[in-house]
């Protein structure tokens, strides 16, 4: 075996940003934590942390996907998600996506706390600005951003104008989450439907807020369309 063979043999331990990985043996792992050899990208992410923790957060949150074929394989991409009361949606998307397409998924909402902040931008999230979901978008990466949520209700929430100024260009799926059980809570799988992207014609690189206020209204009611069980 030569040396580029060697290289090409040993596991990726996390290394892509975008798309899921191996971390070997898990001694070896935390042998290499310890040492401080692992990634972390541009964004804060830390892939291996991701990639370690993914398994107790599927055994957790039970998750069942309608249609992940449109969830895409390469490529940039935004999701556009409705929210209600709890804080399991993020992971319920999360979990949906790797198992569908075995890729990372950025969620856009990165709270400026100092501690909590660096531990969910570890764990993949960007915070919710227009500059830093535009520079995920065009690094590649699939990202997902809720709607405003609507707590106890189960309808589609109040889409953010702002963010979607930085996804004009590149395709945006709706995607509606359905609760697992009252209030959120996982007594029955989560269901996560994915739509169809939404058609529309804007030049390249544009931020016009008209264009980004179409989009929204569409996204929610594309989201709404999905949780009241439509296909659109």
């Amino acid at each position: 075996m030569n040396a580029t063979e060697g290289l090409r043999a040993l596991p990726p331990f996390g290394i892509d940003t975008d798309r899921t990985g191996r971390l070997g043996p898990p001694l070896a792992a935390l042998a290499r934590r310890l040492q401080g050899r692992y990634p972390v990208d541009p964004f804060g992410g830390d892939p291996q942390l991701q990639d370690a923790l993914a398994p107790l957060v599927e055994a957790a949150v039970r998750v069942e996907v309608d249609h992940p074929e449109r969830l895409p394989e390469r490529g940039s991409a935004l999701l556009v998600a409705n929210r209600g009361f709890g804080i399991l949606e993020p992971a319920v998307l999360a979990t949906a996506v790797r198992r569908a397409v075995g890729r990372r998924l950025r969620i856009v909402g990165a709270p400026e706390a100092p501690v909590v902040g660096d531990l969910v931008r570890k764990l993949g999230a960007v915070a919710a600005y227009p500059t830093d979901l535009a520079a995920v978008l065009r690094a590649g990466h699939l990202a997902a951003v809720p709607l405003g949520p609507t707590w106890l209700r189960a309808g589609a929430g109040t889409p953010p104008i702002g963010l979607l100024r930085a996804a004009l260009d590149v395709r945006v799926l709706p995607v509606a989450v359905r609760p697992g059980g009252p209030l959120g809570l996982p007594l029955r799988p989560f269901r996560v439907r994915v739509g169809r992207p939404l058609a529309r014609r804007v030049p390249r690189g544009s931020t016009d807020p008209l264009a980004a206020a179409e989009l929204g209204e569409a996204a929610r009611d594309a989201v709404q369309a999905l949780l009241d069980g439509a296909d659109p």
